[in-house]
């Protein structure tokens, strides 16, 4: 496919620069207001386009697919994740489907640390104390005790890019890293952060004192922390996710740490993304649950990043190349590693 000017529909707003240098190089079209768009509203924007610019917010289904007009061959993703994007339906109408990897490592686990270190250190309760008393309440020794991360376990589910980047970083607060991946990781990799190997997702669990997850969404992997998997986990753990919601069975997360079976959460991500469970709010307004509004990436740098790795993608394709970042389903990703 050779166009010297494609035309693209972009359906959120992405930072300025970016925009601007894609109103450089293709014809764009976005809507003046950011928000997400209804799938009729994607269908409209998309006519007479080349590529569609989604984001994880879109639902790009197979029944959106299926009307999609039929100048639209590229789907360029911003963002690492494509969950909302079938991508079966999508191989098998013929489209290409790219996103944006490896920019989030360093911002998502800053993250993850970060509420690693605010969920036993009961930093968010705490910062809440001045502005809602506008008093001091002066130091006591058993006012606002939390845990301290030193010498505890961390269990790290995934150790690719983002895991292998929270574990060199938990690691200078002393935690004692440990981690469950599909393929183990080189014995020089292991070393360089200390890690311990487990075969066994279910005996990982049960030994350390915090579950960070880091593992990608797939058939494989949805509810990867699951009841049974909470239920041996020590009452005094933590579980943190800065991943996918669908790693994790809310629910019986909620009801274990309702109950006391689980010290605590500390979620990026959520289900129900418009609307989040109740239980769910109340155990954060408890301070049992930190709750952060899907904030890992959310840094300029990365933004700008992903912007630029979308327009790249555009150009490759357009160029008649193999984008750099395309996304194939599953079976055919299987294929090609055999």
């Amino acid at each position: 496919m050779t166009l010297s000017r494609p035309k693209i529909f972009v359906t959120r707003r992405l930072p300025e620069q970016i925009e601007a240098r894609m109103a450089t190089l293709f014809e764009m079209t976005c809507k003046p207001v950011d928000g997400v768009l209804s799938a009729d509203a994607i269908i409209e924007g998309a006519e007479g386009n080349d590529v569609l610019v989604t984001s994880i917010n879109d639902p790009i289904d197979a029944a959106l697919i299926a009307r999609l007009p039929s100048s639209v061959k590229l789907i360029a993703q911003f963002g690492n994740g494509f969950d909302n994007i079938d991508i079966e339906a999508a191989y098998a109408a013929g489209l290409t489907v790219t996103n944006t990897p490896s920019v989030l490592t360093e911002d998502t686990a800053d993250m993850a640390v970060m509420l690693m270190l605010a969920l036993p250190r009961r930093l968010v309760e705490g910062a809440e104390v001045l502005p809602q008393t506008g008093e001091w309440p002066g130091w006591s020794p058993t006012w606002m005790l939390g845990r301290r991360l030193r010498g505890k376990a961390l269990g790290i589910v995934g150790m690719g890019r983002i895991g292998t980047a929270v574990a060199a970083r938990a690691r200078t607060f002393g935690l004692n890293i440990h981690y469950f991946s599909r393929h183990r990781r080189p014995p020089q990799a292991e070393e360089a952060v200390g890690a311990t190997y487990w075969e066994s997702l279910d005996d990982m669990v049960a030994e350390v004192d915090i579950v960070s997850l880091h593992t990608p969404l797939s058939r494989a992997t949805h509810h990867i922390l699951n009841a049974d998997r909470i239920g041996r986990m020590k009452r005094d753990a933590y579980v943190v996710n800065v991943s996918r919601s669908e790693l994790v069975d809310e629910a019986a997360l909620i009801a274990a740490i309702e109950t006391g079976q689980l010290s605590g959460a500390a979620l990026d991500v959520f289900e129900n993304r418009t609307g989040l469970n109740p239980q769910l709010l109340q155990l954060a307004r408890d301070h049992k649950v930190v709750l952060t509004a899907h904030m890992a990436s959310a840094t300029l740098e990365a933004r700008l990043e992903m912007g630029e790795i979308v327009i790249v993608n555009i150009r490759a394709f357009i160029d008649g190349a193999q984008p750099p970042h395309r996304v194939l389903p599953e079976s055919r990703t299987r294929v090609a590693r055999a």
